[in-house]
């Protein structure tokens, strides 16, 4: 396909600009799309309102990608499919599909139907009541014990690190007003947390409570590495206090080794020299070293996340946009569907 095929006026757009986008990141759920698929267009086209649902596929391996262009074939006047060339994560995903949203306000879902599309109307209504940010908690969540204990632990940890106050940071049921979205467009960075960095712009933003459900088909993606490689990301790219704590904690140990070394160099002058307590000097030693060990870790995310934004390489890459253009022609002025494949 000509990448030409896929640009369009910016006036054509506009002649076409829905009311709601729903942005669906997809990895590898060919066993839950049909499901999604029966559930999501009835919800929506129960809202009377003109929408368009944009899938992002993030190099799933199955049969994900021939589900999605079928799915397009059967409504090309409100699908639109992201392909991606390969797997460059959720978030990243979602910044793409943030890049060809158009409506007003714009809804991001997981493909996994654990939260269900029927919420959807629930946070386009608090959207319209003067909200520009809509976060969501969980009810009576289906997760496992440790995923549920581990989550918990990991939001407190970020809001007293951070000070963003998401009570429920794994939901990726979340709205957010075109204002919003363009503020978002606008942000370059290589690695990034969507709603963590939506909350930072967020002039008004609230949470509501959502149902949730058991996983419909397949398994998380989230790997307990993966998890803690995303809250590494979520502290280091938006606070430095990791780093202002670490300066206090080598303060409060400098100190601390310099009164020791006081302490035992005038026990030596009173007591002659000792040796039972050289196994505690060693245990000492190891604890400062494995002090200074996480510190030059620390450090590393820091740098490694100043590398990748200044190496400034695109983020994700695009191999095909399937969406149905709308075209006005020349002779009547009215617009139409093209589809493009």
């Amino acid at each position: 396909m000509p990448s030409s095929a896929l640009v369009t006026p910016p006036d054509a757009w506009e002649v076409a600009r829905p009311a709601l986008s729903v942005l669906i990141p997809v990895y590898n759920e060919e066993g839950v799309l049909d499901a999604l698929f029966a559930r999501l267009y009835p919800a929506l086209d129960a809202l009377g309102e003109a929408y368009e649902v944009i899938f992002i596929n993030d190099g799933s391996r199955d049969r994900s990608v021939a589900l999605l262009r079928e799915q397009f074939r059967r409504r090309p006047d409100v699908t639109r499919v992201v392909l991606f060339n390969g797997n460059f994560g959720q978030h990243m995903a979602l910044m793409a599909g943030f890049k060809h949203a158009r409506g007003d306000i714009t809804v991001t879902l997981d493909a996994d139907l654990q939260n269900p599309p029927e919420e959807i109307p629930r946070l386009i209504a608090a959207i319209r009541q003067g909200h520009d940010y809509v976060g969501t908690v969980r009810q009576q969540r289906h997760d496992s014990a440790f995923r549920r204990v581990a989550s918990r632990l990991m939001n407190r940890l970020r809001e007293r690190i951070t000070r963003i106050e998401m009570t429920d940071q794994g939901c990726m049921l979340r709205a957010y007003d075109r204002a919003l979205v363009d503020t978002l467009n606008a942000c370059q960075e290589v690695n990034t947390f969507v709603p963590a960095l939506a909350y930072t712009f967020a002039a008004a933003p609230t949470e509501i409570e959502v149902r949730h459900e058991e996983r419909h088909a397949g398994e998380s993606k989230y790997s307990l590495y993966k998890l803690i490689r995303l809250n590494f990301d979520l502290v280091t790219g938006f606070s430095i206090v990791p780093l202002q704590w670490f300066s206090l904690l080598g303060t409060v140990l400098s100190v601390g080794a310099g009164s020791l070394f006081v302490l035992l160099a005038v026990r030596r002058f009173l007591f002659g020299a000792e040796m039972e307590g050289v196994f505690t000097l060693f245990a000492l030693q190891f604890f400062l070293t494995g002090i200074v060990l996480f510190g030059i870790g620390l450090m590393g995310e820091y740098v490694g996340r100043i590398q990748q934004e200044v190496r400034r390489r695109p983020r994700y890459r695009v191999s095909a946009v399937l969406q149905a253009h709308p075209v006005v022609t020349a002779e009547t002025g009215q617009t139409s569907a093209e589809p493009l494949s």
